[in-house]
């Protein structure tokens, strides 16, 4: 990885840095690593205690870096960095993000490519921001845009559409992809229900970040529909039906209408945090860049 990346950036004589994540490796990446360090100062080593996960290792290293433009990707080559001037010119072009797209990707069909793709088309179509490879890691960034967004669980594949709020500039671009060699691969089918988890936040905060007291209202009235309509049934029913769920549609009714008061009452206190400028997001989307 370290000679791939020395080889493919000294041609363009740029001034860079290289920052490494160890995320909790057992073996001797860290070793190996930190003697590289040693030996070249552009490069500097994060080694985490244990291992956190893609996203906490992609904000260690964001929050560390000193270059005005910011290029993430995997360690394990299947991205080539003789794409990087790629990312560099459309950078230059005046955008805030370039995103890779694995267009000819060298992965298993049935349990990567295949929900990636339909992934891909969802987070697209729920978040209003096309991309068609969230998941691809090899993407570049105007430090100024993404130390500022809010990166935790699995976002780092949201990145465009939290970058959304501010209005920042996207481009998509062809990289390569090479069958892996290194490693074992880390996602699968199982994931499936944290994307669909994470979405349904990265929707939260998009289409509701300034106005959180309307969405939680939204969710409180579902609740109370279905609160008011056990609550009915507990009426209605005894007097035609003596040995009905009595009981149970009065517990029913109890537990949604105390859900509807609690989704209530978070978003008038969601709302205090976002009208006081404690939330992160309202500083994102205030956000002015310079070109």
């Amino acid at each position: 990885m370290y000679e791939a990346l020395v080889n493919a950036l000294d041609p363009l004589e740029l001034q860079y840095e290289l920052i490494f994540v160890d995320d909790g490796s057992r073996d001797d990446t860290y070793k190996i690593a930190n003697n590289l360090a040693i030996a070249d100062s552009r490069l500097r080593v994060i080694k985490f205690r244990r291992n956190y996960g893609q996203t906490p290792a992609m904000a260690a290293g964001i929050d560390n870096a000193r270059g005005k433009v910011l290029i993430t990707m995997d360690g394990d080559l299947q991205n080539d960095p003789k794409d990087i001037p790629n990312f560099l010119k459309k950078i230059n072009e005046g955008y805030d993000i370039v995103v890779g797209w694995r267009y000819n990707r060298q992965d298993k069909l049935v349990s990567r490519k295949i929900p990636s793709k339909i992934a891909n088309w969802i987070i697209g179509k729920v978040t209003g921001v096309p991309v068609k490879d969230n998941g691809c890691s090899l993407k570049a960034y105007r430090r100024t845009l993404i130390q500022e967004i809010p990166l935790y669980s699995d976002m780092h594949r949201f990145i465009p559409a939290m970058a959304s709020l501010s209005g920042a500039r996207i481009a998509e671009i062809k990289v390569q992809h090479h069958s892996r060699v290194f490693g074992e691969s880390k996602y699968g089918l199982w994931r499936i229900y944290k994307v669909l988890i994470d979405l349904l936040s990265i929707k939260t905060i998009v289409s509701f970040a300034s106005r959180p007291l309307i969405w939680f209202s939204i969710l409180a009235s579902v609740a109370s529909t279905i609160s008011l309509a056990a609550f009915g049934y507990w009426v209605v029913v005894p007097s035609l039906d003596p040995n009905g769920s009595i009981l149970m549609m009065m517990g029913v009714s109890m537990l949604f209408g105390c859900l509807a008061i609690f989704m209530l009452l978070s978003g008038v206190l969601c709302e205090l945090i976002y009208k006081t400028g404690d939330n992160k997001i309202e500083d994102l989307s205030k956000l002015t860049f310079k070109l």
